[in-house]
């Protein structure tokens, strides 16, 4: 471990000493790429023993969604958990109080939403140090991430926490790059832009695909993309997960400076202690998760208001909904009736790729 570290921290420094330049971008690429296989034998160690998984950081996934609150020691992510789920986090004036996953449940809208209060991460949780490796691990399985932050500290505390999860391979708010990768046993490189590239080309693409072995390979780049970019599509292991900003305290602050907190992208203001704007949180979390409800409807009977089936990730089918339902459903699957937005008509027979919309109500007709 401690090898890996020294190499880490060797790789960061000679990329702050080496000046960014055409003639340099190769040799930058290269220590990128070197760079992400080191930070990968820190997430997955070689070897494959067990070793201590760390006290309360496996929580076993409920509800529909999971939201981690990440954030550095005493921001107030306690105080918001308690005050937002009822939940008791131990909380104290001083720093790391929460040394374990604390799960707390809400229910918004007729979703169970899993809060998990993430232990505080220190700088440097990415290489190892403190217990933010796990921390990290655990907020890998989010559907959405807060990250508190101390309106008072300066937004620092902001940029070092999202190179802590980048380098975890945690991408906030970012979509997958547009870049196909494709493998092959011979034949070569073959490199394909479809737009103009301004960083990548053929020789920084061999340089960096040099550091993984990879000779032969069929490269698409549907986007103007960076190194970063192509190192995320080769290694494979990254997660995309929206993120909101919650900037904690803000009874501290006068007016003029909240009206500029509100300008800062993805960001809520409130006062965990005082439950201010907990209303534009919850909003804003249920945007940003992106769920879908569904209402069932027995023949003859009117729908269910009260318990909806929840559809999360973009998998929002008619046949989605019903292996929620239950896995057997499909195969005496006929056809749905849809009452709602995502029909023209109401009632409307639709197929098992029908996609459904937030509030729709569905009946499954069986086959006979």
């Amino acid at each position: 471990m401690a090898t890996v570290l020294q190499k880490i921290a060797e790789i960061e420094a000679e990329m702050a000493r080496t000046q960014r330049n055409k003639a340099t971008s190769g040799h930058l690429g290269m220590l990128k790429a070197k760079l992400a296989k080191f930070r990968r034998e820190l997430i997955e160690p070689k070897g494959g023993g067990g070793g201590d998984k760390g006290e309360g950081f496996d929580v076993a996934k409920t509800g529909d969604a999971r939201i981690g609150f990440v954030g550095f020691p005493s921001v107030g992510k306690s105080t918001l958990l308690s005050n937002l789920a009822g939940v008791y986090s131990e909380v104290a004036a001083y720093e790391f109080t929460t040394l374990t996953t604390v799960p707390g449940v809400i229910r918004y809208k007729g979703a169970k939403i899993q809060l998990l209060d993430l232990p505080g991460i220190i700088e440097g949780a990415k290489d190892g140090k403190g217990r933010g490796k796990q921390v990290i691990a655990v907020a890998r399985t989010c559907s959405l991430i807060y990250i508190v932050l101390d309106v008072l500290k300066p937004l620092q505390h902001k940029r070092l926490l999202e190179k802590e999860l980048e380098g975890f391979g945690i991408r906030l708010n970012k979509q997958p790059p547009n870049i196909v990768f494709k493998r092959k046993d011979k034949g070569g490189l073959n490199l394909t832009a479809t737009v103009a590239q301004s960083e990548l080309d053929i020789d920084l693409v061999k340089t960096i695909l040099n550091e993984y072995r990879i000779n032969n390979a069929d490269i698409t780049l549907r986007i103007d993309a960076t190194a970063e970019d192509l190192i995320d599509v080769i290694e494979g292991n990254r997660v995309y997960i929206p993120c909101i900003y919650i900037l904690n305290k803000i009874d501290q602050i006068s007016i003029e400076e909240l009206d500029l907190v509100y300008k800062v992208p993805h960001c809520v203001p409130i006062s965990a202690h005082h439950k201010w704007n907990f209303d534009d949180l919850l909003e804003k979390m249920w945007e940003y998760l992106m769920l879908v409800r569904i209402y069932t409807k027995p023949k003859g009977q009117l729908p269910d208001y009260t318990a909806p089936v929840v559809l999360t990730g973009g998998k929002t089918t008619v046949e989605d909904f019903a292996n929620k339902l239950h896995r057997s459903i499909m195969k005496e699957f006929k056809y749905a009736l849809v009452w709602g937005s995502s029909v023209k008509h109401q009632p409307q027979k639709v197929g098992k790729t029908h996609l459904l919309q937030d509030e729709d109500v569905v009946q499954i007709v069986k086959k006979l």
